[in-house]
């Protein structure tokens, strides 16, 4: 159910009836999740390095184009559920819809099986980006 709803664009929730949960809610979770477990990674990683640097690296792992990068590496636009009108307009290949159902999938991570379940995924992920 979480990675359906994780998947879901209110855009594709919102033309069936009833309406489906979509990935909104999950995508705020998976939002403050993925910068908790990224800055933890990063102050271990980078032990002598300031605040402001971290910050900087931070920003840069967990910006726009560096989540559509590992949404795209998951395959998520494959199975991302959109309504017609952004499939229409190429939504499974814009970069705020790949990084929004990354962060959502990092959510329903989270719930389902706690902080280390999501820390496994994103560090996967990032320790690409960090290398």
């Amino acid at each position: 159910m979480l990675l359906e709803q994780a998947l879901t664009h209110r855009s594709f929730a919102f033309e069936r009836r009833p309406y489906l949960l979509h990935n909104e809610r999950l995508e705020l979770l998976g939002d403050s999740v993925l910068g908790l477990i990224v800055t933890h990674i990063l102050i271990d990683r980078y032990p002598d390095h300031q605040e402001g640097e971290l910050s900087k690296a931070r920003s840069a792992i967990v910006s726009e184009g560096a989540l559509s990068k590992m949404a795209t590496e998951l395959q998520l636009s494959e199975v991302m559920r959109l309504g017609k009108g952004e499939l229409s307009s190429g939504g499974a290949q814009k970069p705020r819809l790949l990084a929004s159902v990354f962060e959502a999938l990092v959510g329903a991570v989270y719930l389902d099986g706690g902080l280390a379940a999501a820390e496994v995924m994103v560090r996967e992920r990032i320790e690409q980006v960090l290398n």
